[in-house]
């Protein structure tokens, strides 16, 4: 079976830096991970692999830094690992980003499977993978907590829902996005971490990957961020005095005025 998945690079901390010209973040003196929803989809590949065999490629769109987290992907056992990183990419939206990343599936060309965290912990979007699937014209299932069996071409899930689990059958090609639940990711091995140092990482552009400059990056992007800031919070509280019944008359009576913060 051949795997993809789909990584992205995110800043390790809460406290992000926005530039005011261009409203995107500030990455530079902030440590970089791999997303942590990422690491799930890169341990269920891994793990698939090791029950039906297979090979799995790992794709990242980024600034030449993200190399690292491919090194690291590396570490944890994939066999190829593609760093999509042109100027033309930058300031894209979810609808650009899935974009680029459909075009470097296609150039990879074989895959049964795409598998990719369930959102990013910097967008908080959740429509990535989706979009790709839609882009790539293959179905998708979202929220996978468990990858039940594959065989002959068919994919048996098990899916979280708010009230519950769905179970569902699909064919390959799939895009499915995973859930924390699905797994616990593996340490890099010693091994895998030299073999990681060692690498070469190829680095595809627009150019190499066929993609429109018009629908990359910032150009291809319909949503723009036009303004970023903190939202002013304010509080106000007022202590009702005497005794209980007289508490409880007056908090009545601002009740139905209205009044009660």
């Amino acid at each position: 079976m051949n795997i993809i998945v789909c990584i992205k690079q995110v800043p390790d901390t809460t406290k992000v830096k926005i530039d005011p010209e261009t409203n995107t973040l500030v990455r530079e003196g902030v440590k970089s991970i791999i997303n942590p929803f990422d690491m799930y989809a890169l341990e269920e590949a891994i793990r698939t692999k090791e029950k039906v065999g297979g090979n799995i490629s790992v794709l990242t769109m980024g600034p030449p830094q993200a190399a690292e987290a491919l090194r690291e992907a590396i570490a944890m056992g994939v066999d190829d690992v593609y760093l999509l990183s042109d100027r033309a990419f930058a300031g894209a939206d979810t609808l650009a980003t899935s974009y680029t990343l459909s075009k470097g599936i296609e150039k990879i060309e074989q895959f049964d499977l795409i598998i990719c965290g369930k959102q990013t912990i910097d967008g908080d979007t959740g429509q990535v993978g989706p979009e790709v699937a839609q882009k790539l014209g293959i179905p998708v299932v979202t929220y996978v907590s468990k990858i039940e069996n594959i065989k002959n071409g068919q994919i048996k899930l098990k899916r979280m829902v708010e009230d519950g689990y769905e179970v569902i059958e699909a064919e390959t090609p799939l895009l499915i996005t995973v859930v924390k639940e699905i797994n616990e990711p593996r340490m890099p091995s010693l091994r895998g971490t030299m073999k990681a140092k060692k690498a070469e990482i190829p680095t595809w552009n627009a150019n190499d990957i066929g993609a429109e400059s018009e629908r990359a990056g910032l150009s291809g992007s319909p949503t723009q961020v036009v303004r970023i800031f903190a939202p002013e919070i304010s509080k106000k509280c007022e202590i009702l005095e005497g005794e209980p019944t007289e508490i409880a008359e007056k908090l009545i009576k601002k009740l139905k005025k209205g009044k009660v913060i």
